[in-house]
């Protein structure tokens, strides 16, 4: 059984970071995101529960 997870896009528009999957895109692909402390450029990232999303010095974490 697989663990769940949700794409880095996903999580973005869900928490109302972004208004659009295109926006989501935009932002990731410009280095604007972190993920676990780090900048992540690929929007179909998957993440799972306790992952710590960080956009605009504000940092989120993922549950499921």
């Amino acid at each position: 059984m697989s663990e769940p997870f949700i794409r880095l896009d996903q999580f973005m528009k869900l928490h109302q970071l972004a208004q659009t999957g295109g926006h989501a895109k935009i932002l990731i692909q410009s280095g604007q995101v972190e993920v676990n402390g780090e900048t992540e450029l690929r929007r179909g990232r998957k993440l799972i529960a306790g992952d710590q999303v960080t956009f605009e010095q504000q940092t989120h974490t993922v549950t499921l």
